[in-house]
């Protein structure tokens, strides 16, 4: 390998993990879960839970440090990428005319989970703080139990025919406030992390303003052009990235503002996700799983201590969400089926779960034991979504006609 040119051997490397991703993400289409959730299992799959404990030397191989460090600038492209085209995805004009309804259920999808993560927190402290200030560590676990993939939720719901319902508007709304939130909560805990004393702090908060500001001067600069080129949105998403890692928040941020403030035109918004698309899902994202699957190691979990704090986290994040968001839907008058499909739908965190994960875990906020136990919990609470909702379907679906049960086989 040291005979080997890094840059030449990372196309190997992508190559394998375009293959696998795929190709797991096919298999798990076949038995109804989203696609997604199998490219993120491919990922684990290629690190060392799987394939470095039965095949070192093969792992070795395909991802020695050179290229880990090629594939570490890919994924950081692709989640800038993604982020930016969640921003774009954010429609706005969804929040009018919900009223106090969506205030109720978006406010209880992030407030319960919230709350519930704070005391779980708080519990695994001593045990699993790696070291991280109380606070820090205790804000950045609310923030991650209160996120909803949005993107994965967006894909369940053209999936399950409910895009075009009242409950799916309703989820996605506040799936979109949620995320906001969350967003907003998690960049006040990377600016808490990064600062080393109250001068420090507060110049952070300063220049995060300042950066929203500007992008927000961006955003009617922007407007004024009769057409934006997909080159000129790029060159925002990136510098808005490094402008934000400046301010002392991190590049998603960056990425998902460049996205909100770029022109709100179906037409153009559709022909700059279509081609972005088929780049970040079918080949920056890849890399990103990985990237997520070499630092999540499953195989490190041994005792029956962690797998208990697994179902705990697992256990908390499920009430928090789906309870939260069932529980606030049937007070605003919902059905109870209804109300367990918004809960069911909410409670799916999937990719989004993994960015801010990965995020914690490069600035060292939680450490690699509780990073894997998360990505354990976004993938079991995203998991049970679709098999939950084809029940709750098949529950509310009106009865048969009298005499179809008749039509049987006849016995052989």
């Amino acid at each position: 390998m040291s005979t080997v040119d890094p840059k030449v051997w990372t196309l190997l490397a992508l190559a394998v993990i375009v293959l696998a991703v795929r190709a797991v993400g096919f298999l798990v289409s076949r038995i109804g879960q989203p696609r997604v959730i199998g490219e993120i299992i491919a990922g684990i799959l290629l690190g060392p839970s799987l394939l470095g404990l039965v095949a070192p030397a093969v792992s070795d191989y395909l991802f020695p440090p050179p290229v880990v460090a090629a594939l570490g600038v890919l994924a950081q492209v692709g989640l800038v990428l993604f982020m930016f085209m969640i921003g774009l995805e954010l429609d706005f004009e969804r929040l009018r005319g919900h009223g106090t309804r969506l205030a109720t259920v978006a406010g209880a999808s992030i407030v319960v989970p919230f709350a519930l993560a704070i005391g779980l927190a708080l519990l695994l402290y001593r045990g699993y703080g790696g070291g991280e200030r109380k606070l820090v560590f205790c804000l950045f676990i609310g923030a991650a139990m209160a996120i909803t993939a949005f993107p994965v939720l967006a894909r369940l719901l053209r999936e399950s025919g409910l895009a075009d319902t009242r409950i799916g508007t309703l989820s996605l709304v506040s799936a979109a406030v949620n995320d906001v939130v969350a967003w907003c909560v998690l960049a006040f805990v990377i600016a808490l992390s990064r600062s080393t004393g109250p001068g420090d702090g507060l110049r952070t908060i300063v220049l995060a303003f300042a950066f929203v500001a500007a992008m927000l001067v961006v955003r009617s600069l922007l407007a004024r052009l009769h057409d934006v080129p997909i080159w000129l949105a790029l060159v925002v998403a990136l510098v808005a990235a490094w402008a934000a890692d400046g301010a002392g928040i991190h590049v998603i941020f960056g990425g998902f503002m460049a996205g909100v403030v770029m022109p709100r035109r179906p037409q153009w918004l559709s022909s700059v996700h279509e081609r972005l698309d088929l780049v970040v899902t079918s080949l920056l994202l890849p890399v990103f799983f990985v990237m997520t699957g070499l630092s999540t190691h499953v195989e490190a979990l041994r005792t029956a201590g962690i797998w208990g704090v697994v179902v705990l986290v697992i256990v908390v994040a499920t009430a928090g969400k789906f309870g939260g968001t069932a529980l606030a839907a049937r007070a605003t008058g919902e059905r109870w089926t209804d109300a367990f499909t918004l809960g069911v739908l909410m409670n799916t965190r999937g990719l989004t779960e993994l960015v801010v994960l990965s995020v914690g875990l490069q600035l060292t906020i939680i450490t690699p034991t509780v990073f894997t136990v998360m990505v354990l919990m976004a993938l079991v609470t995203t998991l049970m979504a679709p098999p939950l909702l084809r029940l709750i379907e098949r529950r509310t679906a009106p009865p048969a006609p009298a005499g179809r049960s008749e039509t049987l086989e006849p016995a052989v």
